[in-house]
């Protein structure tokens, strides 16, 4: 989706139009919450804040709607037709109503949400000195102007980090140059093409002390990727480990 592109100047006052206001419990400059969909679709970047949500307390039973998905071995995409055909109590059949209005809510706005059940799954081991998936603090790039949206639903919530509290891998010189020996070449431009085609260059570490924001359950978030031209530093964000005997994550994303 496209977004305004603003002077910094102009922050403030769309702050105000937009019912933005900037968290300053934790996080400081780096979440903002909006009081509607409309207000999170269309607030722009500003100010550094990278990530905005919009807080819901959702009715229903979700951990229903996991389970009568049944036994699933990998990421399972949810469409209405297989939303529907779920046996359900009450209280889950309230939470597929849910689903289902997010999935039209999104969709209508012109953007292409997955509805997923994702399992819990062992990390493979890397053949690499760098893991790259999605456990791993990273950021989302694009090469045109787009957001990353997200909302959890059940088991645990995505985690995010303030950009200060964040640090590349590719920048740190001792995991530099273990990607550069297992390159096997010089740190040139080839090598910083090969670090961008493993996408080494969009994980992070944690810097020491540094406290994970949970995006909690039921509320849905809207962060920056990182595209050239983007105003504010991208969220950098990771997945949730799901216990082994943990039901079906529902993650919607887009």
């Amino acid at each position: 989706m496209r977004v305004a592109r603003i002077r910094p100047t102009e922050c403030r006052a769309l702050r105000g139009r937009f019912d933005l206001v900037t968290e300053t419990a934790y996080a400081v400059g780096m979440i903002g919450e909006v009081a509607s969909f409309d207000a999170l679709l269309n607030a722009p970047w500003c100010d550094g804040v990278c990530a905005l949500t919009w807080r819901r307390s959702l009715a229903g039973d979700y951990n229903a709607v996991a389970a009568a998905i049944g036994p699933i071995a990998e990421i399972t995409s949810l469409d209405e037709e297989a939303l529907l055909g779920l046996r359900l109590d009450p209280a889950g059949a309230l939470a597929r109503e849910q689903l289902l209005a997010d999935l039209q809510m999104l969709r209508a706005a012109g953007l292409d949400p997955s509805l997923d059940a994702i399992p819990a799954q062992p990390r493979a081991a890397p053949e690499a000195p760098l893991v790259t998936d999605v456990y791993s603090w990273h950021v989302d790039s694009a090469t045109d102007e787009t957001d990353t949206w997200l909302c959890s639903y059940n088991v645990a919530g995505t985690e995010a980090l303030p950009s200060a509290m964040a640090r590349r891998y590719v920048d740190i010189p001792e995991t530099r140059a273990k990607l550069l020996q297992h390159y096997g070449g010089a740190d040139d431009d080839g090598f910083r093409d090969f670090l961008r085609e493993h996408y080494y260059d969009l994980h992070y570490a944690a810097v020491a002390g540094a406290r994970p924001v949970s995006f909690g359950l039921g509320h849905l978030w809207r962060i920056a990727t990182r595209w050239p031209g983007c105003p504010v530093p991208p969220c950098v964000h990771r997945a949730p480990i799901i216990p082994p005997d943990s039901l079906p994550r529902l993650l919607l994303i887009c």
